[in-house]
């Protein structure tokens, strides 16, 4: 006799598989991750750090993310696309499921039953399908964009990520950059993240003209405070977000060079 895991196993075992696109959004706290709480949001002027040296550009056709823009990625850090579309189906058959047997299974039933010879009245058809669309969108998307692309900073040391976000053309708001980022950020806050100290400010590059924020996210589950910093641009295509987290505040500032040097290479594709 064939059991299966229902589809309602199959969800959550999809939603694992994609978060998997969004790897590192829980990275494992190492010693005084905890201790970041008297963080501020603050940093010093891009022109007083470090630059970082460029190990490519990413984002024109042909590149490891296809993107409506493009820009520098600091030396060492890989870039990967993230496909939205493959995760959501990841999510609805995700892999080593069982494909169905056919109109009837191995031991003669014609498969509308469950094991136990019920209805699957309480697993009806297309709820969990639901379940699996919102639990994707949950990890996949944050306020009026969706993840797109990823460059890890592991191969040069650091543990965090420079995540690209992207929408769609027209959508309401969409056109504003202020806007789209106040969305963004604002989508982070929940009954267990707060966010605090932040501080919006434009900026040119080429001749894309953007928004800038940096701001403290605190997390009341890991009970720790983290510095943030994202951009926002619109392009024809529709908006961009690019956004630096990291595990820890000694993290985030290391990789504020690479987040500066994205802004300033950063250009339509």
């Amino acid at each position: 006799m064939r059991v299966g895991v229902g589809r309602a196993g199959r969800a959550v075992a999809g939603a694992a598989l994609a978060a998997v696109a969004l790897t590192g959004c829980a990275q494992a706290a190492g010693p005084g991750a905890g201790e970041s709480a008297g963080a501020s949001a603050g940093a010093p002027a891009d022109g007083e750090r470090a630059a970082a040296e460029s190990g490519g550009r990413v984002g024109a056709a042909g590149s490891a993310c296809e993107l409506p823009v493009s820009f520098d990625i600091a030396e060492r850090w890989e870039p990967e696309a993230i496909d939205a579309a493959a995760a959501r189906a990841a999510v609805e058959q995700p892999a080593g499921s069982e494909e169905p047997a056919g109109p009837e299974d191995s031991d003669g039933s014609d498969g509308s039953g469950d094991a136990d010879g019920s209805d699957g009245a309480d697993d009806p058809d297309g709820l969990d399908e639901e379940l699996a669309a919102e639990l994707a969108d949950a990890l996949l998307r944050q306020g009026p964009v969706t993840a797109a692309c990823e460059v890890d900073a592991k191969p040069a040391g650091h543990i965090g990520f420079l995540r690209v976000f992207t929408g769609e053309r027209g959508q309401p708001g969409g056109n504003d950059a202020r806007t789209v980022l106040e969305n963004f950020v604002l989508a982070e806050e929940s009954e267990e993240v707060s966010l605090d100290e932040q501080r919006y400010r434009t900026f040119r590059s080429g001749r894309l003209t953007g928004v800038e924020v940096s701001y403290l996210r605190t997390s009341a589950i890991l009970e720790e405070t983290t510095k943030q910093r994202a951009l926002a641009v619109v392009t024809a295509d529709g908006p961009v977000v690019l956004h630096l987290g990291g595990l820890d505040d000694e993290e985030h500032e290391a990789m504020l060079p690479a987040f500066d040097l994205a802004k300033r290479t950063l250009r339509t594709s």
